[in-house]
Protein backbone atom coordinates (compact mmCIF):
# COMPACT_ATOMS: atom_id res chain seq x y z
CA UNK A 1 0.00 0.00 0.00
CA UNK A 2 2.89 2.61 1.08
CA UNK A 3 4.93 1.69 -1.81
CA UNK A 4 1.60 2.08 -4.27
CA UNK A 5 1.13 5.71 -2.77
CA UNK A 6 4.70 6.72 -3.12
CA UNK A 7 5.01 6.05 -6.78
CA UNK A 8 1.67 7.69 -6.88
CA UNK A 9 3.26 10.68 -5.45
CA UNK A 10 6.24 10.32 -8.04
CA UNK A 11 3.42 10.48 -10.56
CA UNK A 12 1.62 13.78 -9.84
CA UNK A 13 5.07 15.57 -9.30
CA UNK A 14 6.39 14.55 -12.76
CA UNK A 15 3.03 15.21 -14.24
CA UNK A 16 2.74 19.00 -12.40
CA UNK A 17 6.44 19.88 -13.08
CA UNK A 18 6.30 18.75 -16.81
CA UNK A 19 3.39 21.57 -17.32
CA UNK A 20 6.35 24.26 -16.16
CA UNK A 21 5.28 27.44 -14.04
CA UNK A 22 2.04 27.92 -16.04
CA UNK A 23 0.70 24.72 -14.33
CA UNK A 24 -2.11 22.33 -14.91
CA UNK A 25 -5.87 22.38 -13.67
CA UNK A 26 -6.75 20.45 -11.69
CA UNK A 27 -10.09 19.39 -14.19
CA UNK A 28 -6.66 18.00 -16.89
CA UNK A 29 -5.06 16.61 -13.64
CA UNK A 30 -7.73 14.24 -12.69
CA UNK A 31 -8.53 13.54 -16.58
CA UNK A 32 -4.54 12.32 -16.42
CA UNK A 33 -4.86 10.70 -13.17
CA UNK A 34 -8.38 8.73 -14.37
CA UNK A 35 -6.45 7.28 -17.92
CA UNK A 36 -3.14 6.16 -15.56
CA UNK A 37 -5.01 4.65 -12.46
CA UNK A 38 -8.16 3.90 -13.72
CA UNK A 39 -10.05 5.87 -10.96
CA UNK A 40 -11.57 9.23 -9.94
CA UNK A 41 -9.20 11.66 -8.22
CA UNK A 42 -10.88 13.40 -5.64
CA UNK A 43 -9.91 17.00 -4.60
CA UNK A 44 -9.67 15.88 -1.34
CA UNK A 45 -7.24 13.51 -2.27
CA UNK A 46 -5.12 15.53 -4.45
CA UNK A 47 -4.74 17.97 -1.13
CA UNK A 48 -3.84 14.97 0.89
CA UNK A 49 -1.27 13.91 -1.31
CA UNK A 50 -0.32 17.55 -2.15
CA UNK A 51 0.62 17.51 2.10
CA UNK A 52 1.88 14.07 1.81
CA UNK A 53 4.31 15.30 -0.85
CA UNK A 54 5.88 18.02 1.26
CA UNK A 55 6.62 16.06 4.30
CA UNK A 56 8.54 13.20 2.24
CA UNK A 57 10.39 15.24 -0.62
CA UNK A 58 10.13 18.63 0.70
CA UNK A 59 8.59 19.98 -2.90
CA UNK A 60 5.48 22.11 -2.29
CA UNK A 61 3.01 22.04 -5.27
CA UNK A 62 1.54 25.40 -5.35
CA UNK A 63 -1.77 27.19 -6.72
CA UNK A 64 -2.01 30.37 -9.22
CA UNK A 65 -4.68 31.41 -7.79
CA UNK A 66 -5.66 33.40 -11.04
CA UNK A 67 -5.84 30.47 -12.98
CA UNK A 68 -6.44 28.35 -10.75
CA UNK A 69 -3.73 26.11 -11.73
CA UNK A 70 -1.12 23.98 -9.85
CA UNK A 71 2.88 24.06 -10.36
CA UNK A 72 6.19 23.46 -9.08
CA UNK A 73 7.78 26.96 -8.78
CA UNK A 74 11.37 26.40 -10.66
CA UNK A 75 10.21 22.97 -12.27
CA UNK A 76 12.56 19.99 -11.18
CA UNK A 77 15.43 22.86 -11.46
CA UNK A 78 14.35 24.64 -8.08
CA UNK A 79 14.99 21.61 -6.00
CA UNK A 80 17.47 21.04 -4.07
CA UNK A 81 19.92 17.98 -4.98
CA UNK A 82 18.77 15.36 -2.63
CA UNK A 83 15.55 16.16 -2.77
CA UNK A 84 15.53 15.74 -6.74
CA UNK A 85 17.77 12.47 -6.28
CA UNK A 86 15.37 11.28 -4.32
CA UNK A 87 12.88 11.92 -6.92
CA UNK A 88 14.50 10.40 -9.46
CA UNK A 89 15.72 7.29 -6.98
CA UNK A 90 11.99 6.51 -6.90
CA UNK A 91 10.84 7.47 -10.67
CA UNK A 92 13.74 5.07 -12.16
CA UNK A 93 12.18 2.68 -9.51
CA UNK A 94 9.22 2.81 -10.58
CA UNK A 95 9.37 2.37 -14.40
CA UNK A 96 11.80 -0.42 -13.44
CA UNK A 97 9.30 -2.53 -11.39
CA UNK A 98 5.91 -1.36 -13.44
CA UNK A 99 5.93 -3.28 -16.46
CA UNK A 100 8.44 -1.06 -18.58
CA UNK A 101 9.45 -3.90 -20.54
CA UNK A 102 10.65 -1.50 -23.29
CA UNK A 103 13.60 -0.10 -20.93
CA UNK A 104 14.10 -3.39 -18.93
CA UNK A 105 17.28 -4.44 -20.61
CA UNK A 106 18.67 -1.21 -21.50
CA UNK A 107 19.34 0.34 -18.31
CA UNK A 108 21.16 -0.44 -15.44
CA UNK A 109 21.01 0.19 -12.11
CA UNK A 110 23.62 -0.49 -9.70
CA UNK A 111 22.56 -3.03 -6.85
CA UNK A 112 22.11 -1.13 -3.32
CA UNK A 113 21.82 -4.52 -1.01
CA UNK A 114 19.93 -2.59 1.70
CA UNK A 115 17.94 -2.31 -1.25
CA UNK A 116 13.82 -1.27 -1.05
CA UNK A 117 12.80 -3.83 1.79
CA UNK A 118 11.62 -1.50 4.65
CA UNK A 119 11.92 1.56 3.09
CA UNK A 120 8.21 2.27 2.56
CA UNK A 121 7.50 0.73 5.88
CA UNK A 122 10.07 3.50 7.59
CA UNK A 123 8.73 6.15 5.61
CA UNK A 124 5.08 5.23 6.79
CA UNK A 125 6.09 5.24 10.40
CA UNK A 126 8.30 8.38 10.25
CA UNK A 127 5.10 10.17 8.61
CA UNK A 128 2.64 8.35 11.16
CA UNK A 129 5.44 9.71 13.78
CA UNK A 130 5.48 6.10 15.07
CA UNK A 131 7.82 3.75 17.17
CA UNK A 132 9.57 0.99 15.47
CA UNK A 133 10.57 -2.31 16.60
CA UNK A 134 13.79 -3.73 15.19
CA UNK A 135 16.09 -7.01 15.76
CA UNK A 136 19.37 -5.90 14.21
CA UNK A 137 22.88 -7.51 13.76
CA UNK A 138 26.11 -6.34 13.79
CA UNK A 139 28.85 -7.82 12.10
CA UNK A 140 30.77 -8.66 14.79
CA UNK A 141 27.90 -10.02 16.79
CA UNK A 142 26.67 -13.26 16.71
CA UNK A 143 23.04 -12.80 17.57
CA UNK A 144 20.39 -9.84 16.77
CA UNK A 145 19.17 -7.67 19.38
CA UNK A 146 15.94 -6.23 19.74
CA UNK A 147 15.81 -2.52 19.84
CA UNK A 148 12.85 0.29 20.05
CA UNK A 149 13.72 3.33 17.40
CA UNK A 150 12.11 6.16 16.89
CA UNK A 151 12.73 6.82 13.46
CA UNK A 152 13.80 10.63 12.82
CA UNK A 153 15.12 10.23 9.23
CA UNK A 154 16.60 8.15 6.28
CA UNK A 155 20.03 8.25 4.93
CA UNK A 156 21.85 6.66 1.93
CA UNK A 157 25.29 6.62 1.27
CA UNK A 158 28.12 3.68 0.15
CA UNK A 159 25.12 1.89 -1.47
CA UNK A 160 23.98 1.35 1.86
CA UNK A 161 20.27 3.22 3.19
CA UNK A 162 20.70 4.28 6.84
CA UNK A 163 17.98 4.52 9.49
CA UNK A 164 18.57 7.25 11.65
CA UNK A 165 17.10 7.49 15.03
CA UNK A 166 16.89 7.45 18.75
CA UNK A 167 17.03 4.35 20.47
CA UNK A 168 15.45 3.74 23.48
CA UNK A 169 18.13 1.19 24.63
CA UNK A 170 20.82 3.30 23.91
CA UNK A 171 19.26 6.53 25.68
CA UNK A 172 21.19 8.22 22.52
CA UNK A 173 21.13 8.98 18.53
CA UNK A 174 22.32 6.09 16.48
CA UNK A 175 22.35 4.74 12.50
CA UNK A 176 21.17 1.65 11.55
CA UNK A 177 22.43 0.03 8.49
CA UNK A 178 18.89 -1.13 7.12
CA UNK A 179 20.80 -4.43 5.43
CA UNK A 180 21.68 -5.58 9.03
CA UNK A 181 18.19 -4.94 10.17
CA UNK A 182 16.41 -8.87 10.41
CA UNK A 183 12.94 -7.81 11.22
CA UNK A 184 11.03 -3.79 11.51
CA UNK A 185 7.56 -3.68 13.25
CA UNK A 186 5.59 -0.75 13.44
CA UNK A 187 4.30 -0.11 16.81
CA UNK A 188 1.51 1.64 18.16
CA UNK A 189 3.50 3.97 20.45
CA UNK A 190 3.51 7.42 19.48
CA UNK A 191 6.70 9.98 19.11
CA UNK A 192 6.89 13.46 19.08
CA UNK A 193 10.11 14.92 16.25
CA UNK A 194 12.61 16.92 17.86
CA UNK A 195 11.62 20.91 17.06
CA UNK A 196 13.68 21.72 14.23
CA UNK A 197 15.32 18.47 13.89
CA UNK A 198 17.37 18.27 10.29
CA UNK A 199 19.11 15.46 9.50
CA UNK A 200 21.39 17.17 7.13
CA UNK A 201 22.43 19.65 9.54
CA UNK A 202 23.75 16.41 11.69
CA UNK A 203 25.98 14.86 9.67
CA UNK A 204 27.17 18.14 7.98
CA UNK A 205 30.52 17.54 9.20
CA UNK A 206 30.35 13.67 9.29
CA UNK A 207 32.10 12.07 6.41
CA UNK A 208 29.41 9.12 4.90
CA UNK A 209 26.79 8.02 7.38
CA UNK A 210 28.82 8.80 10.92
CA UNK A 211 26.77 10.14 14.18
CA UNK A 212 29.66 12.58 15.84
CA UNK A 213 30.07 11.70 19.23
CA UNK A 214 29.55 14.48 22.08
CA UNK A 215 32.84 16.69 22.20
CA UNK A 216 34.15 15.52 18.42
CA UNK A 217 34.99 18.78 16.56
CA UNK A 218 35.57 18.85 12.44
CA UNK A 219 39.33 19.32 11.44
CA UNK A 220 40.08 20.94 7.78
CA UNK A 221 42.26 18.83 6.05
CA UNK A 222 44.50 19.84 2.72
CA UNK A 223 44.53 17.63 -0.05
CA UNK A 224 47.42 17.56 -2.94
CA UNK A 225 46.08 15.87 -5.93
CA UNK A 226 47.57 15.14 -9.46
CA UNK A 227 45.84 16.66 -12.24
CA UNK A 228 43.66 13.78 -13.29
CA UNK A 229 41.99 12.68 -9.40
CA UNK A 230 41.38 16.66 -9.27
CA UNK A 231 39.00 16.17 -12.30
CA UNK A 232 37.35 13.11 -9.67
CA UNK A 233 36.86 15.27 -6.71
CA UNK A 234 35.63 17.90 -8.60
CA UNK A 235 32.78 15.53 -10.30
CA UNK A 236 32.38 13.36 -7.12
CA UNK A 237 33.67 15.87 -3.91
CA UNK A 238 34.81 13.93 -1.30
CA UNK A 239 32.70 16.23 1.40
CA UNK A 240 29.43 18.72 0.40
CA UNK A 241 32.03 21.70 1.90
CA UNK A 242 35.18 20.34 -0.08
CA UNK A 243 36.31 23.81 -1.90
CA UNK A 244 39.06 23.58 -4.32
CA UNK A 245 42.37 26.19 -3.73
CA UNK A 246 45.04 27.33 -5.93
CA UNK A 247 46.58 25.05 -8.04
CA UNK A 248 50.35 25.32 -8.38
CA UNK A 249 51.85 24.30 -11.81
CA UNK A 250 50.99 20.44 -12.09
CA UNK A 251 49.81 20.35 -8.39
CA UNK A 252 46.17 20.75 -7.49
CA UNK A 253 44.74 21.16 -3.80
CA UNK A 254 41.28 20.64 -2.12
CA UNK A 255 40.23 21.12 1.71
CA UNK A 256 37.49 19.95 3.43
CA UNK A 257 36.37 20.49 7.10
CA UNK A 258 35.08 17.08 8.23
CA UNK A 259 35.44 15.17 11.54
CA UNK A 260 37.55 12.44 10.77
CA UNK A 261 36.69 8.66 11.04
CA UNK A 262 37.99 5.22 10.13
CA UNK A 263 36.04 5.33 6.76
CA UNK A 264 37.64 8.44 6.17
CA UNK A 265 40.79 7.30 6.15
CA UNK A 266 40.30 3.86 3.37
CA UNK A 267 38.78 6.58 1.14
CA UNK A 268 41.92 8.48 1.03
CA UNK A 269 43.99 5.74 0.40
CA UNK A 270 41.65 4.46 -2.30
CA UNK A 271 43.31 7.01 -4.36
CA UNK A 272 46.77 5.74 -3.85
CA UNK A 273 49.64 8.14 -4.86
CA UNK A 274 46.34 10.11 -6.67
CA UNK A 275 46.56 12.26 -3.61
CA UNK A 276 48.21 13.19 -0.95
CA UNK A 277 47.23 14.33 2.65
CA UNK A 278 49.23 17.53 3.77
CA UNK A 279 47.56 18.16 7.17
CA UNK A 280 46.87 18.10 9.78
CA UNK A 281 49.43 15.51 10.10
CA UNK A 282 47.39 13.07 12.28
CA UNK A 283 45.55 12.32 9.18
CA UNK A 284 48.30 12.05 7.41
CA UNK A 285 50.11 9.79 9.94
CA UNK A 286 46.78 7.46 9.80
CA UNK A 287 47.10 7.35 5.95
CA UNK A 288 50.77 6.40 6.10
CA UNK A 289 50.18 3.52 8.65
CA UNK A 290 47.53 1.91 6.41
CA UNK A 291 49.59 2.26 3.22
CA UNK A 292 52.36 0.37 5.45
CA UNK A 293 50.30 -2.00 6.59
CA UNK A 294 48.97 -3.01 3.60
CA UNK A 295 52.46 -3.20 1.83
CA UNK A 296 53.56 -5.03 4.83
CA UNK A 297 51.06 -8.09 4.54
CA UNK A 298 51.80 -8.22 0.38
CA UNK A 299 55.86 -8.55 1.44
CA UNK A 300 55.20 -10.98 3.73
CA UNK A 301 52.82 -13.18 1.53
CA UNK A 302 55.73 -13.89 -1.37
Amino acid sequence: MVSELLNKYVWLIDTIRSYGEDGISLIDLQDRWQRSFDCEYARRSFNNHRMAIREIFGIDIECHRSTNTYYIYGGKGAMENDKAWLLDTFTVNSLLTEGKKALKNRVSVEEVPSGHKYLTDIMNAMLESKQLEIAYKKYEKNESETLHVLPYALKEGGRRWYLVGYCNERGDDRIYALDRIKSLNETETKFKMPKDYNVEDEFYYSFENYIPKKGEKPVTIRLKTTSREANYLRDLPLHTNQTELKPEGEDHFFSLKVIPNDKLIMELCKYGTGVEVLEPKEIRDKVIDRHKSALAMYKHKK
